[in-house]
């Protein structure tokens, strides 16, 4: 095994993620065994974070890549200075590398993020890297990955607005990691270590609460892409601060409904053909965890049909 991926990593990383043991092992295994890597799931599971903490605490050279449909080979392999090609002409010395060189030469982690929504022909360029492990620059020649280069991508599913399918032979060079949202305790315990001070201030219940809101809007049936943990994190903030401005409790009604609406109504994506807006989903997805319990349900025995801090 590689002295950089070990065990001991593998036990600094699981003190540092939350949760993830199992991603936490088979991304640290693969690039042990000198493999590249795809890491698949919806936007807010923690791809990125996983690998920039392996590249952390293996301390290993890191190079990021943002996944476009700007990202031409050019931009993601480098290119000749214009002025200083007229100066002294197609030089190795006046070539400035992009990532992708960057990444071979040292030996580098490249991280590729949404590595489906890239044009096909940068795509190609990766595909010959990964095959023959160097890369062909016209007037620069061929550089050769360095050892420890592995190229770890990760994408969202195929049917999120503006991705594409993945060729086979991407696949066919990778080993793939499919990475679905943490636990309710888990995603929990992010948010209390993303807003410490606000979680703390609305409470664990509240917290607790919003947890389950957020991922009450994955399954909603009119909403096609539910929200990450991300906003779950936004609304406890967003609650915090709008209660001390109003100078009201931070689960005042007023507070947290505009807080789910400032923090969900933009991460959600509807279903095609629904007739509701976002505004309204969210709404309705507030008010299960969070609208105060009415008369009726005081006298119904204090059923708790939605888990809220309203309702506890």
């Amino acid at each position: 095994m590689s002295p950089a991926f070990s065990a001991d990593l593998l036990r600094r990383l699981t003190t540092r993620v939350v949760g993830r043991r199992r991603e936490l092992e088979s991304v640290v295994a693969a690039l042990a065994a000198g493999r590249h890597l795809v890491l698949e799931g919806p936007p807010g599971t923690g791809k990125s974070t996983v690998l920039r903490a392996v590249a952390d605490e293996a301390e290993v050279p890191f190079e990021f890549v943002e996944g476009n449909a700007e990202l031409t080979p050019a931009r993601l392999i480098g290119t000749f200075d214009p002025a200083a090609v007229l100066a002294e002409g197609y030089s190795p010395d006046v070539f400035v590398d992009g990532p992708l060189l960057t990444a071979l030469r040292d030996g580098a982690l490249l991280y590729v993020e949404e590595i489906n929504r890239i044009p096909e022909e940068t795509l190609n360029v990766l595909i010959t890297v990964m095959s023959e492990g160097e890369v062909h620059v016209p007037r620069l020649g061929h550089v050769a990955a360095a050892s420890g280069f592995r190229l770890v991508a990760a994408m969202n599913p195929f049917d999120a607005v503006g991705t594409a399918r993945i060729a086979s032979a991407v696949y066919d060079r990778v080993c793939r990691l499919s990475m679905g949202y943490q636990d309710e305790g888990e995603e929990a315990l992010i948010v209390g270590a993303a807003a410490p001070d606000a979680a703390a201030r609305l409470g664990p219940g509240a917290v607790l609460a919003t947890v389950a809101m957020v991922r009450d809007s994955r399954d909603h049936p009119d909403v096609r892409t539910g929200s990450s943990v991300r906003g779950a994190i936004d609304f406890v903030l967003v609650a915090d601060q709008l209660s001390g401005l109003r100078g009201t409790g931070p689960l005042d009604e007023g507070v947290t409904l505009d807080a789910a609406l400032l923090a969900l109504s933009g991460r959600i994506r509807l279903r095609e053909g629904t007739a509701r807006t976002a505004e309204e989903v969210v709404t309705e997805l507030w008010a299960r965890h969070f609208a105060p319990r009415s008369a009726d349900d005081d006298r119904d025995g204090g059923r708790d049909d939605g888990g809220g801090p309203g309702k506890a």
